[in-house]
């Protein structure tokens, strides 16, 4: 992945992030759909949700975080906090130049970076969770 001149890699971290938001790709995402509707309208409080056509993303604090399977979850980057990257792994970039070059690319903050499917996602939209939020999704991806 080269979003600077040089190439990088995804590594392991030492330690995992704690999650501040859960990432559904495909079918999974279809699955945290279905569950989100499934919770109280009081348990969506304090939860944002932002989606593309296979993708939704749930931010808010980490012990709010829905679970399904096939998720994974984000966070900010500690050195770089526009900078949104999963939990378990990080680039083998200085995060700071990587963050620059992102959202020099893109023009937008916050990023989330993400490895399978390599993708940079804009966070700048998300909206408070509620009924009608969802129904504006499942209408999005019903009319892909």
């Amino acid at each position: 992945m080269s979003a600077l001149k040089q190439a990088w890699r995804w590594q392991p971290r030492a330690q995992a992030l704690e999650p501040r938001a859960a990432v559904a790709w495909g079918e999974a995402s279809r699955r945290l759909h279905a569950r989100l509707l499934a919770l109280p309208t009081e348990q969506l409080a304090g939860l944002q949700a932002t989606a593309a056509n296979d993708l939704l993303v749930v931010i808010g604090e980490a012990d709010a975080l829905p679970w399904v399977d096939g998720i994974d979850y984000a966070a900010p980057c500690e050195v770089a906090p526009e900078l949104w990257l999963p939990t378990r792994l990080c680039p083998d970039a200085p995060l700071d130049l990587l963050a620059r070059a992102l959202t020099k690319r893109h023009g937008r903050t916050p990023l989330l970076l993400w490895p399978a499917p390599a993708r940079t996602v804009p966070l700048d939209r998300q909206l408070p969770l509620s009924e009608g939020h969802l129904a504006r999704i499942a209408e999005h991806w019903a009319a892909r």
